[in-house]
């Protein structure tokens, strides 16, 4: 039998309790996921981990938007295309301002989400970025098996979200690593099971869940989120998936 894991953002910045967008619970999940793979050393055919990856400058942080008194959005503010059309928020860079508004636009149409600011986090190069040490660690020992862990880069551009592991909320048609990510699910469709874990419930697993089960070849998950059903926003719940039902 071909076994998958597949690891959404195990990272410091969300598992660990200093990290800036710090998960309730993840730090706890990341042991019990841990020991789960110990347990399956032998029989783990590949490891996708997923790395949230950004740029201090990002269209959902802090800086890039100033307020009518020119000030930057408290973390989790949520920016409307209302108020984008409005006046409230505006870009700081005054040249960002056309894109910015189309991609507000499009977030609308799509009906998934607004545009959430969040703390920055996972910067590159910064220590939030990394895998949260239970699970290097762990998996170091897999990949002494001659193996390679599958390290899956999303979040660098700085013009869209990119929760899912498959694709950007919105594509940018310049940039092919916010694409449908088929590398990767042509991977997944390999295996004969995916076991597929990770904190962030209501954005970043929700998307990667919803995006791969499009593919009718890929309905051979199991969902290890433990006991933490935790959202990142405040206010906003947790997606109730259950095993086998995304």
């Amino acid at each position: 039998m071909n076994m998958q894991f597949l690891i959404i953002d195990p990272q410091n910045d969300f598992a660990n309790p200093a990290g800036s967008l710090f998960v309730p619970g993840a730090d706890k999940d990341s042991d019990r996921l841990a020991q789960m793979i110990k347990r399956h050393l032998s029989k783990i055919d590949e490891i996708h981990i997923t790395l949230d990856t950004h740029h201090l400058l990002d269209i959902a942080h802090p800086l890039f938007w100033l307020d009518t008194q020119n000030k930057h959005p408290a973390p989790f503010t949520c920016i409307t295309l209302e108020d984008v059309h409005n006046g409230k928020w505006k870009t700081t860079h005054t040249g960002f301002q056309e894109r910015a508004t189309r991609y507000v636009e499009t977030l609308k149409a799509n009906g998934r989400y607004d545009l959430i600011i969040w703390p920055p986090h996972c910067l590159i190069g910064s220590q939030g970025n990394n895998v949260v040490a239970p699970i290097a660690e762990t998996v170091l020992a897999w990949k002494n098996r001659f193996a390679m862990v599958d390290y899956v880069i999303k979040g660098s551009n700085i013009w869209t979200e990119h929760y899912s592991a498959v694709q950007a909320d919105v594509p940018d048609p310049t940039d092919p690593g916010t694409q449908l990510n088929m590398r990767l699910i042509e991977t997944l469709e390999s295996a004969d099971l995916i076991v597929l874990s990770g904190q962030a419930l209501s954005h970043c697993v929700a998307n990667t869940v919803r995006d791969i089960a499009k593919d009718e070849n890929l309905n051979k998950m199991v969902l290890d989120i433990k006991k933490t059903r935790r959202s990142i926003v405040p206010g906003v719940p947790s997606m109730p998936y259950r095993v086998g039902q995304p």
